[in-house]
């Protein structure tokens, strides 16, 4: 078939109401999800349903619940829950599909449908194509079942507290969080209940922010891209740190004590380093992305673990680390994947592993993460009409070849267009910090220049 219409990097996304992410989309996708998984497993698919906290999720839902019990499919609704409670619940309740209403860390008016498999991975892209495929067959329209063969919804009522309990179990049964003050910036999203909970009952003084959602206001000026409502939290209340989730929970960033930002790399380096000490760092490797900053690959090799890289997103971290056996992987955006624990990044989990390792080594935060030093890495975002391949932009390839130059060796340049929103990002890194924002800004205004700004 020809490439994908529907489904980008993470799942299908875009503006409510607008092509992809109108309703009927959503109906053909819960058809095409009833049918296919039927006809693979010859019995009634069960598919879990959660949403984060925007308003149009009651529409996605409807829509989702209606298509895939008009094929006969059971629909099992649990409600607002973070993207990895998703992926484990689906396990959990043995269901064949998982599908997840989020457009995670975009502003409330967009949102998308991620869908996972029964062994909690994120669908294979040779299952997505089929369920495009279906979508847009004329003749599966045609295609119904009737009478006593009609779906039923059912409504899940402890699915919190089934994902709490999962929870728990990183952290080691002789450690507990009093006397810690924890801050936790749930970005008025599908965290909003879970998070504060899971803090509560380990003990932890709890401190919440972004716990209010209206509908509207899921990243709007809170969570992990706006972590300085939470560094200032932290300061004002002496906390012995804090933890901002995205919209739909599946990454995080952190706070130390004295207020100083940690993101992905730097917690990759915190958990290598204490799974190394205690021997469980299988073959030695961590898995990251392309955006890692090079001070933490040159940390990984003075610790002798090796790192390898892949394209941005944690579906390709995950395939990587399944397909090397590695325990632990990560992005720089903070989404942190525990693979013997989780099948997905989860930013819960990252901070109570965290929180775990404080309280067992007996020393602050700020301590725990003096590890290395980050090179300056600057990372613009341009927003575009319309994003092309890199290759049919005029002259980038040169472009990008005389700014390497400059930066020297340990200097890098990416651009590439991102695969969950209508822009393109430009990351430029080096060991020359006024260089590297320079830089940054050439490459912008060229690209500006030919794409035009959206």
């Amino acid at each position: 078939m020809e490439d994908k219409k529907l489904f980008g990097t993470d799942g299908i996304r875009g503006e409510a109401n607008v092509f992809p992410m109108l309703p009927e989309i959503a109906l053909q996708v819960g058809r095409a999800i009833g049918f296919l998984f039927k006809n693979q497993n010859h019995h009634i698919t069960k598919v879990v349903i959660g949403k984060d906290t925007r308003l149009s999720g009651y529409i996605f839902e409807s829509s989702l619940v209606a298509g895939l019990c008009s094929m006969g499919g059971y629909s099992l609704l649990v409600g607002p829950i973070p993207t990895p409670g998703i992926a484990f619940l689906t396990k959990d309740l043995r269901a064949d599909v998982g599908i997840m209403i989020s457009a995670s860390h975009n502003p409330y008016y967009d949102n998308g449908i991620k869908i996972f498999g029964k062994d909690g991975f994120k669908l294979s892209d040779e299952t997505e194509a089929k369920i495009e495929e279906l979508i847009f067959d004329e003749s599966f329209k045609e295609v119904r079942v009737y009478r006593d063969a009609l779906g039923k919804v059912f409504r899940i009522k402890d699915a919190i507290g089934r994902y709490v309990v999962h929870l728990k179990s990183v952290v080691p049964i002789n450690i507990n969080f009093e006397g810690l003050k924890v801050v936790i910036d749930c970005a008025n999203g599908a965290c909003y209940q879970v998070g504060p909970q899971v803090l509560e009952e380990l003990g932890a003084e709890v401190i919440p922010i972004g716990c209010s959602p209206n509908g509207t206001n899921i990243n709007e000026n809170c969570g992990a891209l706006y972590p300085e409502n939470l560094r200032k939290k932290v300061l004002e209340t002496q906390a012995h740190l804090g933890i901002a989730l995205d919209g739909d929970g599946d990454r995080i960033v952190v706070v130390d004590e004295k207020g100083n930002l940690l993101d992905g790399d730097d917690l990759l380096a915190i958990f290598a380093k204490d799974l190394k000490e205690k021997g469980q760092l299988t073959n030695q490797t961590v898995v990251g992305t392309i955006m890692s900053n090079l001070g933490l690959e040159l940390f990984f090799k003075d610790q002798g673990i090796t790192f390898l890289r892949t394209p941005v997103g944690d579906r390709y971290v995950v395939m990587k680390m399944k397909e090397i056996n590695s325990l632990l992987g990560g992005e720089t955006s903070g989404h942190i994947i525990f693979l013997d624990k989780a099948t997905t990044g989860d930013g819960l989990l990252t901070g109570l592993r965290l929180i775990s390792l404080i309280k067992e080594k007996q020393k602050p935060l700020s301590e725990l993460a003096k590890l290395f030093e980050k090179f300056p890495q600057v990372i613009k975002n341009l927003k575009v009409n319309k994003k092309v391949p890199l290759d049919e932009i005029e002259g980038i390839e040169e472009k990008i070849s005389q700014a390497e130059k400059r930066l020297g060796k340990k200097g890098r340049v990416i651009i590439r267009p991102s695969g969950t929103e209508p822009k393109y990002r430009i990351m430029v890194e080096g060991e020359n910090p006024e260089l590297v924002e320079e830089i940054s800004e050439d490459l912008k205004a060229f690209l500006q220049k030919k794409l035009g700004q959206g």
